[in-house]
């Protein structure tokens, strides 16, 4: 059974204030949202197979490869995507558990923006 959607939507903005000031204030046009599940189309599109699942999606263009000209004009927003169905299954419905997989999940998910790949991230301590 899912956690309620605000409930869990408290814990996305929780682990989002987690990361370092220093690191949040140079996050630029990214929109933070939850979905339930990752879609089959999307899950194929990330090669991964029956059985597999994600936590979290970053999607853009990461700030490590935007150019001078980026946001001029009409720019979307990057999107951060973190999955409610599969956190709770990873946490095994542990509520305190499903707050850490969504803090490491936040943090991965935007070491991507910052244009690590996973694994730069793996090598990452962790301190917040």
């Amino acid at each position: 059974m899912l956690m309620d959607r605000s409930d869990f939507e408290k814990l996305v903005a929780e682990g989002f204030g987690r990361i370092p000031g220093k690191f949040r204030d140079k996050i630029k046009n990214v929109a933070l949202v939850v979905e339930y599940w990752p879609s089959r189309e999307l899950l194929e599109s990330q090669g991964l197979e029956e059985g597999e699942t994600l936590l979290g999606l970053y999607h853009g263009i990461p700030s490590t490869a935007r150019g001078a000209d980026y946001g001029v004009g009409a720019t979307l927003p990057d999107t951060i995507t973190i999955f409610q169905g599969p956190t709770e299954e990873e946490a095994e419905g542990d509520p305190e558990r499903i707050r850490e997989v969504v803090k490491e999940t936040i943090w991965h998910e935007y070491a991507h923006y910052f244009g690590m790949d996973d694994s730069d991230i793996e090598e990452l301590p962790r301190k917040f």
